[in-house]
This record gives C-alpha cells, structure tokens and sequence, in this order.
C-alpha cells in the first residue's frame, strides 16, 4: 500500500502546499530564507565583547523583531537585502560557540569544555567533521523536487540506536573530513548551485555541530531553504539558536515511552524531550514533517501513543509513517537480545499503523 506522490506532483496536492507553504515560497526564490532574513537585524551591543548573559538577553530581544519582520515579508530580490553587521545571526554563532564551553547542546547536558578537546556522550569535541555531501533522492517527496535534497552528514550522535543503518558515521565520529564555518559555507553554496532544492543537515546528528553550521550560514549568501534532519534531542537552549534560521524541520520520533528508547538508544528522559521539541517547533510556527520509523512489535508501545501525541499537538505537521525498518548494527549481532526487532515490518504491520494515522486524522498520505 503506498500513498506517496511523486516530486513532480506533490506541490499540486493543496494540504502540501498549505502545511509547507514557507518552504515551498523560499525554495522557488519567492521569499528569502530565515538566514537571511536574521542578517538584516542589528544587534545593539557588540557581540564579541558582551558576556553569555547579555548575549542571551539581546537574543531574546531580536527574537521578537524577527518575527515581526518575518510577517512583512511577501515578496523580495536578494540584492535588496542589507546586511548588517554585528547581525542576529552572528550572535546567534558568538552564542554557539561559547556555549561549547560548557556544552548544552543536547539534553544530556554534559557541561564539558569542548574548545580544550574534552568530549561528550556524542564524542565530539569543538572539531566538527562531514562524512559526505550530495544531492539525495531518497528524502519525501517534497524535499527533492527534481534535482535533490542538499544533503550533509556530519559525524557523531548522542544516541546509541541498537539497529543504527549509519552506525559507520554516527558511532566513529573521527570517520568524516573535518570542516569550518569556511569550508561549510563552500560545500553549502556547491550543493545550491548544483540545483538541489535545500540544505539538509543531518548525520549522525547535526546537533553536536551547531555552532559550525551557524558559522557557516554566516559566510554563506545564497537563498536557499535550511533543513534540519534530526532526533530531536536537542536542549531548549540548542533550539533557541535554530527556530529563526530553519525553514523546514525533518524531526525523527522513535519510541512512545523511555523504556523502548532507554533499552534501544541508550537515551534518558526521551518522550518527555522530544514531545517537549516537537512541541516548540510546531508552535512557533514551523513546517514540520515527523518521521516515525515502525518497529516491528512495537505498535502497542511505541507507534500508538506516538501519533496520538501528534494527532493532539502538531496538527499542521505532514507525517511520514516509514516502514523500510531492517536490523542492522548490534540486531545482527545480537538477535536473541533483540529478538522483538530481528526482523523487517510486515505489511499487515504497515497497513495497522496506517488505518490507525486515518482514525487519527494524521496526514501522511502525501509523504509516507
């Protein structure tokens, strides 16, 4: 049973263009993308000399002037764009950065000193490096248009998912080509004048490596719509420093309970965090499409209360219910340990999982 439209034909789907309008203007270069729009407002005090604190007070402050100047806009040429200096979204990158001093990004809260080379739980210190670059055909339908997702891997990951089909890049975090702000921004503006239809962060985790893709979007000029592929594990603070430049967010949710996420990914607190994430983003207001991988056997604990939760919170979210689960890494390893998810998905599986988003009144036809 498949629903998915094709790239050619999911922009005439009218709930497609009203669920991702935002993105479906900035990626035909009808309206500037989030970045650009956080150059044009000034920051009053001087970025690189001010304290966290007052770093953090004046982002509250522009926080408030973007989204009014986000609501004036309709229509635009890139060259009419000032930007200035001493710019949102250079402290967003100032904050960034001295946040790695004490490291929050995610929501184990490690509080190591990643500038002296110290690591966390995504082993990860201020080094970020990428895998791989590429124009991706593989993404929802309305991601790749005709020439592609803009897709960049970068190493590392705070989960330690058992069945992990990017164990080689999210586990061995040294594994990848290490990259500055510079380097990004010249991979980034090589993916746009490629064609692709969007930049996608993604890994492992972009989340580790928010300060160089803010660095990066620093250095970069070119209009095109920034995705964020992600587990959604990120801490309030890490989100704080993403909702004003991300144009179209791809968050992942995996389990309906910590039990299933603490025995599968090894990660705490997961329901309570990414219900929270999911929440923001939703509601600030963002385009969203969810992901939620089935688990084979995990209707009951995982798959149900999940899209009830979206059913209820993220009513303006498209959902891609997948079913391309395969045991990988440790499953295969182990498969009497985890002998609930040593296989693929059933169709009778799928077709439950999509009969129960129907009575829900989810849309996922359109992307899943």
């Amino acid at each position: 049973m498949l629903f998915k439209l094709t790239p050619l034909s999911v922009w005439s789907d009218n709930k497609v263009r009203e669920k991702l309008g935002w993105y479906y203007d900035v990626m035909r270069e009808k309206k500037p993308a989030k970045y650009l729009i956080c150059k044009t407002i000034p920051s009053k005090i001087d970025i690189k000399t001010s304290s966290l604190e007052d770093l953090w007070i004046e982002h509250h402050r522009l926080a408030k002037l973007f989204k009014s100047q986000l609501m004036q806009v309709e229509s635009f040429k890139l060259s009419q764009l000032s930007c200035e200096k001493n710019n949102y979204l250079e402290l967003k990158s100032e904050i960034a950065h001295r946040c790695l001093e004490k490291c929050n990004f995610c929501e184990w809260k490690c509080d190591v000193n990643r500038l002296e080379g110290k690591v966390g739980v995504c082993r990860l210190d201020k080094t970020t490096r990428v895998s791989s670059w590429f124009r991706h055909f593989g993404e929802e339908a309305p991601l790749i248009n005709t020439n592609g997702s803009g897709t960049i891997f970068f190493t590392g990951c705070m989960f330690r998912c058992v069945f992990c089909q990017n164990w080689e890049i999210s586990q061995y975090p040294l594994a990848g080509e290490v990259v500055d702000g510079t380097k990004l921004a010249n991979i980034m503006k090589d993916l746009y004048e490629q064609g692709a239809h969007n930049i996608n962060f993604v890994g492992g985790e972009p989340t580790p490596n928010i300060h160089t893709i803010l660095e990066g979007m620093v250095y970069l000029d070119v209009n095109i719509p920034m995705l964020w592929n992600s587990d959604m594990y990120a801490s309030e603070e890490a989100l704080n420093l993403l909702l004003d430049v991300i144009d179209i967010w791809l968050p992942d949710f995996k389990y309906g309970n910590d039990n299933c996420a603490r025995r599968l990914s090894n990660i705490p607190r997961y329901f309570a965090t990414v219900s929270r994430n999911h929440k923001i983003v939703h509601d600030n207001p963002s385009n969203m499409i969810i992901r939620h991988l089935l688990l084979p056997n995990h209707f009951e604990c995982c798959t149900k209360p999940v899209l009830e939760w979206i059913s209820k919170n993220c009513k303006n979210a498209l959902v891609n219910i997948m079913g391309q689960y395969r045991p990988d890494y440790r499953v295969i390893k182990n498969p009497k340990i985890y002998s609930d998810i040593s296989r693929g998905i059933y169709q009778e599986e799928l077709e439950q999982a999509f009969d129960f988003a129907e009575k829900l009144g989810i849309l996922y036809k359109q992307v899943s």
